[in-house]
């Protein structure tokens, strides 16, 4: 079964060049969102994460670009969880432009879990067990 989540993204602005084209690096904002949603739909928002004692950054993170985004466009990203079975969190990203089918940029993170210590989780968190269990398992 493929977890997954989308969100709806209006182009401010601010998030463009005088071209009206937005600047890569927002692309990673946007992913933010689509995790956003994504923790709230499944329950694993970062504060839930964080209530369980850890912090979950990001260690990786790619981007492909297809076609630009434009002031006043609505962007539609969809975050999709990558199961794994090690202590990470692996999410793919698409973004297309609402009312059109092409995509505008894909991508991928890694996140991994660290106590708040600061210590590397090597082993899976029994709270993210648990998580697994529920949503994967059904």
């Amino acid at each position: 079964m493929e977890l997954k989540a989308s969100k709806e993204i209006s182009i401010r602005f601010n998030e463009a060049d005088m071209l009206q084209i937005v600047w890569h690096g927002h692309y990673v904002n946007y992913f933010e969102e689509g995790r956003q949603a994504f923790g709230e739909k499944y329950g694993l928002g970062y504060l839930q994460v964080y209530d369980k004692g850890f912090s979950i950054p990001i260690v990786k993170l790619n981007i492909d670009y297809k076609r630009p985004l434009k002031f006043g466009d609505i962007a539609v990203v969809e975050a999709v969880y990558i199961p794994s079975d090690a202590a990470k969190l692996i999410f793919k990203y698409t973004i297309k432009r609402k009312g059109f089918d092409e995509i505008v940029a894909t991508g991928e993170t890694t996140q991994v879990f660290i106590s708040r210590t600061g210590e590397l989780s090597l082993i899976v968190p029994e709270f993210f067990n648990d998580w697994k269990t529920k949503y994967l398992n059904q």
